[in-house]
């Protein structure tokens, strides 16, 4: 019985290293990744391009494509969101900043960017894999899962942009900001100069 056991460790022991090194090399380029956004985005974007191409060429796979779609919804409502919901901020007695002498509170995201670049990629990548598997090809007449996604795009949107506005925030830094702080008057720079 013992020979049995020993057997399949030693058998089991090459998978886990091959395991062990393979996640630390992928960690190693996702991490290389970080500081690059445009690069990453765009290979996403190549991603999901031969992803539709291979729905559009095969003619099938609605149904993943609407999951896929509604995650991505999902993702999307999260990056836009703020980690703190000015909602219960307001009703625990906190609230945000009105007045330009307040306290500056930066929007920091629910979901950052590279999580939401990691999901959206992952994401796109199980699909496109789901599609050789004929048993996730289930018949769906896809233009009512269309306007369907559209309907529920726009809903969710319009209360996610009512919400940006009653709260005001905008979850797009654009540029940096710049203190332009006082302008002294001529006399003083005058007097500071003598």
């Amino acid at each position: 019985m013992e020979g049995i056991g020993g057997d399949a460790a030693a058998a089991a022991a090459p998978l886990a290293k091959w395991r062990s090194d393979f996640s630390k090399t992928f960690q190693f380029y996702l991490d290389r990744s970080t500081p690059h956004p445009v690069q990453r985005w765009l290979g996403t974007l190549a991603v999901a391009a031969i992803y539709v191409l291979r729905v559009y060429y095969i003619q099938g796979f609605y149904i993943v494509s609407y999951g896929l779609g509604i995650y991505i919804l999902n993702l999307l409502i999260g990056f836009l969101s703020p980690k703190v919901d000015p909602e219960l901020e307001v009703l625990d007695g906190a609230s945000l900043p009105t007045k330009g002498s307040d306290e500056f509170k930066p929007f920091i995201r629910r979901l950052p960017e590279f999580k939401f670049w990691y999901s959206i990629t992952k994401a796109f990548l199980i699909a496109f894999g789901m599609t050789f598997f004929s048993m996730f090809d289930v018949p769906v007449f896809w233009p009512i899962l269309l306007c369907y996604w559209v309907v529920l795009f726009v809903l969710t949107m319009k209360r996610q942009i009512l919400h940006m506005m009653k709260y005001k925030y905008i979850p797009f830094s654009i540029g940096k900001q710049k203190y332009t702080g006082k302008k002294s008057s001529p006399s003083a720079s005058a007097l500071s100069r003598d």
